[in-house]
């Protein structure tokens, strides 16, 4: 194996004529130069050098090393200079995925603080809801998913066990929300109990926010009547501002839409969601991915 110590050295060599003027330009003794050239002679299995006296000259071998060593010395050197850049945060790439209400809520503030403290790093943004987000980043299409999971009926998370390969940071607890048209008659109710709506026409988001719904009318004695499905939430808003129906919505998602027309009401029982951002465990060790989930945590505490 050839080591790039060992090129710079017969560089210098090739340069000074001797071993002794390459130890000087090198800042070693004559021995050690001496010594790292028999070692690269043994490793390419040739003689790089004819020594008589007190001349020394390349063989064919050693001038056609040399024509290479430029060039390979030059690219190890702008590799070192790049990593060295990604590791100081002075230059990177970080691929993020987040669903919609996190891409209109979170990430913005995130992204602007970091470029604030890193602009040499790049930031791309994809958007898709868990779980297939969760899958683009264990195919490696991603380095950072914002994903989601609700809080069963019973209390227990959904999916345990589904994130246990990955690193997850928790962000926020999200709650659900109802919304009701603001002529309807509960819309000056400041909480109803979600078996109130069981007769409404119903509106649902995203498909894993429309099982949570039925899950969730399921254990209030009824299976709600879904006349709309989008996974647009302004377009969630839109329909209940216009009287088509009612929906169940989080609260991040709500505080995205400029809701006209809509009145939130809280909503029992409690259903909450937990969102996080999850990377692998390498690519938890990156500069820039690290700066990345810390800019995306204290984006969620304001």
């Amino acid at each position: 194996m050839i080591e790039a110590r060992h090129l710079r050295v017969l560089r210098a060599v090739a340069a000074t004529g001797s071993f002794s003027a390459a130890g000087r330009e090198l800042g070693c003794t004559q021995p050690a130069v001496s010594q790292q050239m028999k070692a690269l002679e043994s490793s390419v299995g040739t003689p790089l050098l004819v020594r008589g006296g007190r001349e020394m000259r390349l063989t064919q071998a050693g001038e056609a090393l040399v024509r290479h060593a430029a060039g390979i010395l030059a690219g190890l050197t702008a590799a070192e200079e790049e990593v060295a850049a990604i590791a100081g945060l002075r230059a990177g790439r970080v691929r993020l995925v987040s669903f919609p209400s996190g891409s209109s809520a979170l990430v913005p503030t995130a992204l602007a603080a970091l470029r604030a403290a890193h602009p040499g790093t790049r930031v791309s943004l994809e958007e898709a809801e868990p779980p297939r987000s969760v899958e683009m980043l264990r195919e490696g299409d991603c380095d950072i998913a914002l994903a989601f999971r609700y809080e069963g009926a019973a209390g227990a998370e959904e999916g345990d066990g589904e994130w246990d390969d990955l690193v997850v940071r928790p962000l926020l607890t999200d709650r659900l929300v109802g919304l009701v048209p603001q002529g309807h008659r509960l819309a000056r109710t400041p909480s109803i109990g979600i078996g109130e709506l069981a007769g409404e026409s119903w509106i649902a988001g995203c498909p894993r926010c429309r099982g949570q719904l039925v899950r969730v009318c399921e254990s209030a004695g009824f299976t709600p009547r879904i006349d709309f499905a989008t996974d647009d939430y302004p377009a969630v808003v839109g329909l209940v501002g216009a009287g088509l129906g009612v929906a169940v919505l989080p609260e991040l998602a709500v505080e995205s839409v400029r809701a006209k027309g809509v009145r939130a009401v809280s909503v029992e029982p409690v259903v909450r969601r937990e969102i996080v951002a999850l990377t692998l465990p390498d690519l938890a060790q990156v500069p820039t991915v690290a700066a990345t989930l810390d800019r995306l945590a204290e984006a969620a505490a304001r």
